[in-house]
């Protein structure tokens, strides 16, 4: 078994804890169920929020809405390049898979789904 990175994005619907821990909580899901993952499968998540998003910390979302008590995760902001998406939320989870990197699953869901075409589909 070895770790990998697995990235994905979406966006909130507005600057609010309910709608940063949905959107967070939907990508996560997703994430996990388009790769087989399992909260023991997962090493650490890192999120970053754009600027205007901080009435919630994305990690919330795991800890109390997917009960990840034992995963490592951290919040951070992303860098403010001019003429950037609003209100995205970014996550890597690093698992621990038997998978070769070609075979995962990156997600992107709502307004983040052109901030990068999937490579694997």
């Amino acid at each position: 078994m070895r770790t990998l990175g697995l990235r994905g994005a979406t966006t909130a619907d507005a600057n609010t804890s309910e709608a940063i821990l949905d959107a967070t909580e939907e990508l996560l899901r997703e994430l996990a169920s388009a790769n087989g993952i399992a909260e023991d499968d997962v090493g650490a998540v890192f999120f970053t929020t754009t600027d205007d998003l901080d009435a919630e910390f994305p990690a919330k979302a795991a800890r109390v809405r997917l009960g990840w008590t034992q995963t490592a995760l951290l919040d951070g902001r992303e860098i403010s390049v001019p003429g950037a998406a609003d209100s995205v939320i970014r996550a890597l989870m690093l698992v621990n898979t038997e998978k070769r990197k070609e075979d995962l699953r990156h997600v992107y869901l709502r307004g983040a789904r052109g901030l990068r075409a999937p490579d694997n589909e």
